[in-house]
């Protein structure tokens, strides 16, 4: 009987490259998840790690395994979901994951409402950015993540996961309370081409790269003048007079000294959320709690995406 926890690690390890990383991953030690492979490889009778100088790495025949893996494991989290069906309520812990902004604007409502509606269901939240929380799901870590369809995010056809639609949220302009543009109700974006602009780190997520190609489509390249790592402190600049900035609708704000707003015109910038499970796990209960509350959490600012 093969072990699927091996099958997991083997996946890993070709997800990371490295059985350092993997082990990392999997809270293990580098010479244990060696060994768990080069047993799974006796019980299979074909080698999956060969020696690449100091290193070793994958053999074809570990490749052809992978490949047979994925399905696999999402029939294992298929079966643990139909299993779950036949619990009396629901079971626990639900882990979600998210970067700041989905944790503040859905993860935390949604979390809140099943705390009411279900309070013998305990739920954990980990804020982090859609790279940490597409590796939290493949680590088996966490349940849902509410990600970005960025670089950092599984492609649609990725046979470890099942992405799904959740929101289309416009992005708003904040100005200080005395700016001409405030007292307008509406702007375009090429409005604000002369202001200093304020952005986030370019380190810190995509938003900056963002910014840059949406003020490209509006005709100009936005002087940025300030950066920093939070919304909070943006608004706080914008407040103080510092410049202008884009920001997500999810993203709440300090309503003195700064106003946020609309974006009108024939390209409105705009950004799109996924909800992303294990593959398989879908039909789980605990699972589709979550994603039900995250849904039912959209607020109405923002435009709610049928699931695919």
């Amino acid at each position: 009987m093969i072990d699927l926890r091996r099958l997991h690690m083997l996946r890993l390890v070709h997800q990371y490259g490295t059985v350092t990383s993997a082990a990392e991953a999997m809270h293990l030690t580098p010479s244990a998840v060696s060994h768990h492979l080069r047993e799974l490889g006796r019980e299979l009778k074909v080698p999956l790690l060969e020696p690449q100088g100091r290193r070793v790495r994958l053999t074809p025949a570990a490749l052809v395994l992978i490949g047979h893996a994925d399905a696999l494991l999402a029939r294992w989290e298929e079966t643990v979901a139909d299993l779950e069906a036949h619990r009396t309520g629901a079971a626990g812990p639900l882990r979600m994951s998210g970067f700041t902004t989905a944790v503040s604007g859905l993860i935390a409502p949604a979390a809140g409402r099943l705390r009411r509606e279900h309070p013998d269901l305990p739920v954990r939240i980990h804020e982090c950015d859609t790279a940490e929380a597409v590796a939290l799901l493949a680590a088996n870590d966490t349940d849902i993540a509410v990600i970005e369809p960025s670089a950092a995010a599984p492609p649609p056809g990725d046979a470890r996961f099942d992405r799904e639609p959740l929101l289309e949220e416009p992005m708003d302009l904040i100005v200080p309370a005395g700016h001409p543009l405030a007292a307008r109700g509406t702007a375009r974006l090429e409005d604000a081409a002369a202001e200093p602009w304020i952005s986030v780190e370019r380190e810190s997520c995509d938003h900056h790269d963002r910014l840059l190609a949406y003020c490209a489509a509006a005709g100009f390249a936005p002087r940025v003048e300030h950066v920093t790592t939070t919304w909070s402190v943006i608004w706080a600049m914008v407040a103080a007079g510092l410049g202008v900035s884009l920001v997500p609708r999810l993203v709440g704000g300090p309503g003195d000294g700064a106003v946020r707003v609309p974006l009108a015109g024939d390209a409105v910038p705009r950004r799109r959320l996924l909800t992303c499970v294990r593959r398989g796990a879908r039909g789980n209960p605990t699972v589709e709690l979550g994603l039900r509350a995250l849904r039912d959490a959209v607020p109405a600012p923002c435009t709610r995406l049928p699931a695919a």
